[in-house]
C-alpha cells in the first residue's frame, strides 16, 4: 500500500486503524484452529462434547470473515475479474476503483445496513441467545457484525476513495511502482 503519511491526517488514521485491526483479527484464526483442535481431541480421544466451543468457533470465524473484509479490500485481496484492469495505466485503474467503490461498493454496503438493521435490533430487543443448550448466549452480538461489516466496508471504501483520487491527480505514487508490490502481484 502507498505510504499513509501522504494521505490527509484523519484519512492517514483511519487506515492504520484498519491496519491495525485487520492484523489484530488475524490472530483469531491461531485462536480458532487451537480451539477446533481440542473439540476434535475432546470428542475422539474422550467423548466428550462442548457445544459452547462449537459456537465459539463459529462466532470466531465470522468474526474474522465479516470484520477483516475491510481489512482484505486495503490489500486489495479480494477476488476480481481483471482481465482488462490489469493492463491499465494507474491513473486508469485508480479511476475505475473509485467509479466501482462510489457506484457498487457503497450503495450495496447501505443496502447491506439498511435491510440488516431491523434483523438486528429484534435480535438485541429480546438479547437472543442460542437455541441450543449451553450455546453462546450473544447470538445478538453475531448479528451485529452485519451492519457492522459494511460500515467497515464504507470506511474502507471512504480511504481507498481519497487514496485513489490522490493517485488520479498524481499527489501520489501509484501503490503498484514499489517492487514489493509488483512482486505480491505475479
Amino acid at each position: 500500500m502507498s505510504d499513509t503519511t501522504q494521505l490527509p491526517a484523519f484519512i492517514g488514521a483511519l487506515d492504520r486503524a484498519s491496519e491495525w485491526f485487520g492484523r489484530t483479527l488475524a490472530w483469531l484464526i491461531i485462536i480458532m484452529m487451537l480451539i477446533q483442535f481440542a473439540i476434535v481431541l475432546l470428542r475422539y480421544a474422550f467423548s466428550v462434547n462442548s457445544i459452547f466451543m462449537q459456537e465459539l468457533v463459529m462466532y470466531m470465524h465470522a468474526s474474522v470473515f465479516m470484520l477483516a473484509a475491510a481489512y482484505t479490500f486495503r490489500h486489495d485481496g479480494h477476488v476480481r475479474v481483471d482481465i482488462f484492469y490489469r493492463g491499465m495505466t494507474p491513473r486508469r485503474q485508480a479511476l475505475v476503483n473509485i467509479v466501482g467503490i462510489i457506484l457498487l461498493l457503497i450503495p450495496v454496503m447501505v443496502f447491506v445496513i439498511a435491510s440488516s438493521l431491523g434483523y438486528v435490533v429484534n435480535a438485541w430487543s429480546i438479547l437472543e441467545t442460542s437455541p441450543d443448550h449451553g450455546g453462546i448466549p450473544a447470538v445478538f452480538l453475531l448479528k451485529t457484525m452485519i451492519p457492522l461489516f459494511a460500515l467497515l466496508m464504507i470506511v474502507q471504501g471512504v480511504i481507498e476513495l481519497v487514496r485513489n483520487g490522490y493517485v488520479l491527480t498524481g499527489r501520489i505514487a501509484p501503490s503498484g511502482t514499489d517492487d514489493t508490490h509488483l512482486q505480491e502481484r505475479v
